[in-house]
C-alpha cells in the first residue's frame, strides 16, 4: 500500500496507521473519548502529509560540533483555519505538530432544508496573503460549507490554501474543484456517496456530535 494516492486536485492518504485509526472512528460503538483521541492522533498524521511541500530556507546555527546551514521553514508562520465546530478536533492535533501556527475560525451551519451554509462567525489571522493557509474540517460532504469558507479566506487575502479533511464524498470533491480549482484537497478517505440528508456513506455519522457527545 502506498502512503498516498494523488490526482491533480485530491490526495488520499493511504498510510496504514491513518486507515487503521479511521476504521475505529467509523465504528458506531467507539466512545466519545476514544473518538476524540483518535481524531487528535489522525490529524497529526495527516498534518505530515499536508505540510510535505512547505517551502524551506536555511539559517546558520552552531551544533555542538560546528557551524552549519540548517533547513528551516521559509516565510511567515502557517495559518490554520477551523470550520466550526468539528474542525476544532483536527485543529488540536495539528497544533501539537505546529504549535507556532496562527489560528482562525469560520463559523458556518448547514440549513437543514436547503443544505446551504449560513455564516455566523469569522475571525482570521492577519497577513493571510503571506501565509500558507490550511483549512480543516473533518467532513467534506456537499462541499458547500467548505467552498463558502474558502470564499471568505480569499476575500481576506489568502492565496495559498490547502483543504484538509478526514472524509470526503465525491460530490464534495467535485463541488470544491468547481468552486476553487486552485485549492488542493487532502483526505484520509474518499467515500461512496451522500445520502438524502447530506451525510457521507459509509462515513462515520456526524463528526461534531461524535466528537463532543451531542445529538
Amino acid at each position: 500500500m502506498t502512503e498516498h494516492s494523488t490526482t491533480e486536485h485530491l490526495t488520499v492518504v493511504n498510510h496504514p496507521m491513518v486507515q487503521h485509526k479511521l476504521s475505529i472512528m467509523r465504528d458506531k460503538t467507539t466512545s466519545t473519548a476514544k473518538f476524540r483521541q483518535l481524531l487528535r492522533e489522525i490529524s497529526m498524521l495527516l498534518a505530515y502529509e499536508v505540510t510535505r511541500h512547505l517551502p524551506l530556507t536555511t539559517q546558520t546555527i552552531e551544533t555542538p560540533m560546528c557551524a552549519m546551514e540548517a533547513p528551516t521553514l521559509k516565510g511567515r508562520k502557517l495559518a490554520l483555519v477551523s470550520i466550526l465546530r468539528a474542525g476544532n478536533g483536527l485543529l488540536d492535533g495539528i497544533l501539537e505538530l505546529i504549535p507556532s501556527a496562527r489560528v482562525g475560525f469560520v463559523g458556518l451551519y448547514r440549513d437543514p432544508k436547503t443544505l446551504q451554509p449560513v455564516q455566523y462567525y469569522c475571525k482570521l489571522p492577519s497577513e493571510l496573503d503571506e501565509r500558507v493557509v490550511i483549512v480543516v474540517d473533518p467532513m467534506l460532504a456537499t462541499g458547500n460549507s467548505s467552498a463558502k469558507a474558502i470564499d471568505l479566506l480569499k476575500a481576506a487575502g489568502a492565496k495559498n490554501i490547502i483543504f484538509l479533511c478526514l472524509l470526503a464524498a465525491p460530490e464534495g470533491v467535485r463541488r470544491m474543484k468547481e468552486a476553487h480549482p486552485d485549492v488542493p484537497v487532502v483526505t484520509a478517505a474518499l467515500d461512496e456517496y451522500l445520502n438524502d440528508h447530506g451525510y457521507i456513506v459509509p462515513g462515520l455519522g456526524d463528526a461534531g456530535d461524535r466528537l463532543y457527545g451531542t445529538k
